[in-house]
């Protein structure tokens, strides 16, 4: 049984997915609009997320945003009628963890749903990371570095964590696209460099060693 907040406007969907979702036994809760999706997805703890990315009065990608600055980490399904592989990498790059475009058969909305909330339990049981002087920790969702906490977005703390947790290998960029991004093709942007070197300088500042190496026409390699 999973808690899923369902945020779509559209009455005859929403109510859809909502009927289907508690015929399956799981707790469902329904927001209408952006503002009270976002409240919902703050205030309370979720399972996963089915969020419209066309929500009135705040958008599915704002509150997409709002939320993992908030350190908000459920699961987000994102729901859509946009199909552009652009757009789908506009939303995994602000945190979704899956994307589906509408119409959508309800078996495959079940399907993915179920995929990205088994997501959080395939996590290591090593709950805490420590490599030279940093330290990851994954059920506070922290990090420090010296005894300094560093304050990561969730895909940045994504991309440690597997850096780290391959410590001494080369990761591979087409690796990092699969297990961080979930992404199966090639985007065509610098989405890992992007997010490398934001991590860089977030992990840096005020120290002369950088851990993270990059090993040019392969990857990047941690090094601690």
């Amino acid at each position: 049984m999973l808690k899923v907040l369902v945020a779509e406007d559209d009455a005859e969907t929403r109510d859809y997915i909502e009927r289907g979702l508690r015929e399956l036994g799981h707790v469902v809760v329904a927001a209408a609009d952006g503002r009270d999706a976002l409240y919902f997805a703050t205030n309370e703890p979720f399972d996963a997320i089915l969020l419209d990315r066309m929500l009135p009065g705040i958008d599915g990608m704002t509150i997409l945003r709002s939320m993992r600055g908030a350190g908000v980490d459920a699961p987000v399904l994102m729901l859509t009628a946009l199909a552009r592989v652009e757009d789908r990498v506009e939303g995994l790059e602000a945190g979704a963890d899956d994307y589906l475009v509408k119409p959508f058969a309800f078996t495959e909305l079940t399907a993915r749903l179920n995929a990205v909330s088994r997501r959080p339990a395939a996590i290591a049981a090593e709950t805490v990371l420590r490599v030279g002087d940093v330290e990851l920790n994954r059920l506070k969702r922290e990090v420090r570095r010296g005894g300094r906490r560093v304050e990561l977005q969730p895909r940045e703390f994504a991309l440690l964590d597997h850096l780290m947790t391959n410590a001494g290998r080369v990761v591979t960029r087409t690796m990092l696209l699969e297990r961080v991004w979930d992404f199966h093709f090639d985007p065509k942007t610098n989405i890992v460099e992007t997010h490398v070197s934001r991590l860089r300088s977030k992990l840096n500042a005020g120290f002369d060693h950088d851990p993270i190496q990059t090993v040019r026409g392969s990857g990047y390699l941690y090094d601690g």
